[in-house]
This record gives structure tokens, sequence and C-alpha cells, in this order.
């Protein structure tokens, strides 16, 4: 199983970037896709999650700037952020769950937002 994820990277304040993982050698059916962060010092927190139906969630502080969006016959999950700021800065990591339940987890992304 391999989630590769790619978009990261850095961004002046008020920027975008779109972070992209596809999903491959996952022989369930994937579930619940989705994307969290982790700031340096703090724990890793959940910033959105789409299921395979297209009911999503977001974190309270990236509601409005951020758009989680999925493509499940490429497995592929993808989060355009929008007015980045720079408390955004965290590596970014995406997660799939399948139906039996497994859960994987990508190598991370990270997204620097600097001046």
């Amino acid at each position: 199983v391999q989630l590769q994820a790619s978009g990261g990277g850095l961004v002046q304040p008020g920027g975008s970037l779109r972070l992209s993982c596809a999903a491959s050698g996952i022989a369930y059916r994937v579930a619940n896709m989705g994307w969290y962060r982790q700031a340096p010092g703090k724990q890793r927190e959940l910033v959105a999650i789409i299921s395979r139906g297209g009911n999503i969630n977001y974190a309270e502080s990236v509601k409005g700037r951020y758009t989680i969006s999925r493509d499940n016959a490429k497995n592929t999950v993808y989060l355009q952020m929008n007015g980045l700021k720079p408390e955004d800065t965290a590596v970014y990591y995406c997660n799939v769950d399948t139906i039996p339940y497994a859960n994987y987890w990508g190598q991370g992304t990270l997204v620097t937002v600097s001046s």
C-alpha cells in the first residue's frame, strides 16, 4: 500500500497550494479520505475529511479557506488551500480508511507559509 502525497512547498501569506494524495495497492474499498497536519511542537490534527459519498467535515480553523475533494476512480484525494496563513505551516498527511476496516497514512508533505 502506498499513499503518495505531493503539492507542498513554500508560499507567502495569502497564497494558495493544492495537495494531492494518490492511494495505490489497496485491496479493499476505500471509504474515508482525509488530511491531517502536524505543526512543530503540536499534536497531529484533523484538517478535512471526505467520505466516499461526499460528506465533508473541516476543522474550524480552515473552513472557508480549504476545499477537500476526491476522485474515487483514481483513489485520490485533493486539498485546495487558499488564503494561507503562517499558522497553517505544518507537515500535511493524507489518511485513508477502507471497508473492511484498515487505515493507512501517507508520508507527509511540508507546507510552509512565510514571507
